[in-house]
């Protein structure tokens, strides 16, 4: 195919996924398989981009089937060599980058997309290297109209839409503290995890401080304020006798995006404009953000036994300890399935093993039933609200979904979205029909239930 010129006006494809044949890859073109040419859909044209041409025409046969696989574009890339990718970007809308751990090869990609103006999705929840990414080419995306947005997937939209559905269901004159989140992972067979999500934790740990001098080094952004007071630490593990779970902190990016959502609203708190927005659209975000208010977030994992969250919290031990030297890092790399306890394997699960799977995310949030309580002193919170998201397994179902839609919104909405810049998802999806598009397609939003608590 020639290349073409960057300034050209419309390049040849809608979305190049990158990575095309890897674990969550393949289910990623499985999934954009089902919207390419469909009447109602943006998705007219789309490529596959790895460094196997072989693979990927593998990956397009298992993708396709039972059907032929369609005549979709096969292109060679890598991300260890810069003008692949800066070809690639020229020939399509948008790229979604499924090459992981991003800490290790996504920064090529962004680089790429932010010297070009494409667009740019991806799955990622590596918090250092998102917050690398905006310190380092936020201001060039903005430039050259390039949208940067990472954690399109179970890491981190179920926890940004699932926030936002609480905080809206506090109707005038309540007003939400906080929101605990509560992720379970539930299966009739067995839960096996993605080896790359095992792999970007062990790193993270190992890169932790470079995630503190990251934000060190950079300005400190206006922060929200929360009405009341702050939420007490509670126990180690704790016992949620409402939603019939054991749940331990999870140290997962979701909070981490969360608050850099809500950050960008304090400084934005009618949302950010769009490029070219309709005013039907400019007042719809301005409505939205208005119900969305700012409390304090968290995110813990449960379990309906005490022996699971046992199990969880050994598996944490083992990567806390171990991911902060080489040799470590090197023995849970070579021998995941026994250093998490059978959650992590180098082949991923199988078919049946990710049909088989699903999440409940719950998310109880405890405020004041009217606002003139906040300044009566320190007043504790006399309300609860509790709403669930739920869907299919994390990362090979209800991650693409997500991905996908994130990118058909992307394509059918540009206009209405930010010129450019790198940005967490919930600022930029939230006042679109992210949340109604989820429920079309598996993902469920539930209030559960709304009651005083003593104060």
């Amino acid at each position: 195919m020639p290349e073409l010129q960057p300034n050209t006006p419309s390049p040849p494809y809608d979305l190049i996924i990158l990575g095309a044949s890897g674990f969550t890859g393949k289910y990623v073109v499985k999934e954009a398989l089902k919207f390419l040419n469909t009447p109602s859909s943006p998705l007219k044209s789309l490529a596959l981009a790895g460094r196997s041409p072989t693979k990927l025409t593998q990956t397009l046969k298992w993708a396709a089937h039972p059907n032929p696989p369609p005549p979709i574009p096969i292109i060679t890339a890598d991300t260890t060599d810069p003008p692949s990718l800066h070809r690639l970007c020229i020939q399509t809308k948008l790229i979604l980058n499924c090459v992981g751990p991003f800490r290790l090869y996504g920064e090529p990609v962004v680089a790429a997309c932010a010297e070009t103006g494409c667009d740019y999705l991806d799955i990622c929840g590596e918090p250092e290297f998102m917050e690398r990414m905006e310190a380092k080419y936020h201001d060039r995306a903005v430039e050259v109209g390039s949208l940067v947005i990472s954690a399109c997937g179970f890491d981190s939209v179920p926890a940004e839409f699932g926030l936002m559905f609480n905080s809206r269901q506090w109707f005038d004159p309540a007003l939400p503290n906080r929101v605990e989140a509560y992720v379970s992972l539930e299966s009739e067979k067995r839960i096996v995890g993605n080896f790359g999500t095992f792999e970007s934790a062990v790193l993270g740990v190992a890169n932790a401080d470079k995630l503190q001098e990251l934000r060190r080094s950079r300005p400190r952004k206006p922060r929200p304020a929360i009405p009341g007071p702050p939420p007490p630490k509670g126990p180690t593990i704790e016992q949620q006798k409402d939603i019939g779970l054991w749940a331990v902190k999870l140290p997962s990016a979701d909070a981490i995006v969360v608050r850099r959502t809500l950050g960008v609203l304090t400084e934005n708190p009618r949302g950010l404009p769009g490029s070219n927005e309709s005013a039907e659209h400019i007042e719809k975000r301005e409505a939205f953000w208005s119900t969305v208010k700012p409390v304090h977030f968290g995110v813990k994992i449960g379990s309906k036994s005490l022996l699971g969250i046992l199990r969880i919290m050994t598996v944490g031990i083992f990567i806390g300890l171990l991911g902060r030297f080489s040799f470590g890092r090197w023995l849970l790399l070579k021998f995941p399935s026994f250093f998490s306890v059978g959650w992590f394997r180098k082949k991923g699960p199988s078919e049946d093993e990710v049909r088989s799977a699903s999440f409940k995310m719950w998310f109880v949030g405890k405020g004041f039933s009217d606002s003139s309580l906040v300044s009566q002193g320190n007043r504790k919170p006399d309300m609860e609200i509790i709403t669930r998201v739920m869907g299919p397994e994390i990362g090979y179902l209800t991650t693409p979904i997500i991905l996908l839609q994130c990118a058909l919104i992307l394509l059918h909405q540009r206009n209405n979205l930010p010129k450019g810049g790198v940005f967490p998802p919930g600022i930029v999806f939230g006042p679109t029909d992210l949340q109604e598009r989820l429920q079309e397609n598996g993902i469920s939003f539930d209030v559960i239930s709304k009651k005083a608590i003593s104060g």
